[in-house]
């Protein structure tokens, strides 16, 4: 006689494994945590890219952080360069001196308020800005040139956005989720 085993068939399906980011838990396959885990390793390799780039080309980094602004943001005022950088006015005239004596940027009358002066990057701060577009070119090695223009706007649009919230930052608390 045989005898009738009614089988039961368990499936076990493979949830995303679970990260610890900061203390919260996230999963692996939620979208914008990968796109926040993939900023975060851009910045830390951003930063290293500083570091080594500002030794190669005998800067410190915010002398290198400047250049950079100067470079996206063009001539600017002494204020304006500190606003941007994050720095005290009285920091921002130490940095300019230093750009000064090391030749990559030079102070020049404002055009139409002579109480002003502007800070440019001098033939020393372009070869800077070469030499460092050569290390970010290498970043975008396989990337289609279909894709650069997207790619580009999107970037754009997020420092945008956290420039924003960088601004908005005295006015918030930073620990509060957009959620709310």
């Amino acid at each position: 006689m045989s005898s009738s085993r009614s089988m039961k068939l368990t499936v076990v399906t493979a949830s995303p494994a679970v990260l610890t980011e900061g203390g919260a838990r996230v999963q692996e396959a939620d979208p914008i945590e990968e796109a926040i885990r993939s900023l975060r390793a851009m910045i830390l390799a951003g930063e290293r890219y500083r570091q080594a780039l500002s030794e190669q080309v005998g800067l410190g980094v915010t002398e290198s952080q400047a250049v950079s602004y100067l470079t996206v943001h063009g001539d600017r005022g002494q204020n304006e360069l500190a606003a941007g950088l994050g720095l005290s006015s009285g920091a921002a005239t130490a940095l300019v001196d230093r750009l000064e004596r090391q030749g990559v940027a030079e102070r020049y009358p404002h055009p139409s308020d002579r109480r002003r002066t502007l800070v440019r990057l001098t033939d020393r701060g372009h070869q800077v800005v070469q030499e460092s577009r050569r290390w970010l070119r290498a970043g975008f090695r396989g990337v289609a040139e279909a894709d650069l223009r997207p790619l580009a706007a999107h970037l754009r649009s997020i420092a945008d956005r956290l420039s924003e919230r960088i601004a908005d930052a005295d006015q918030s608390d930073p620990f509060r989720s957009d959620d709310s």
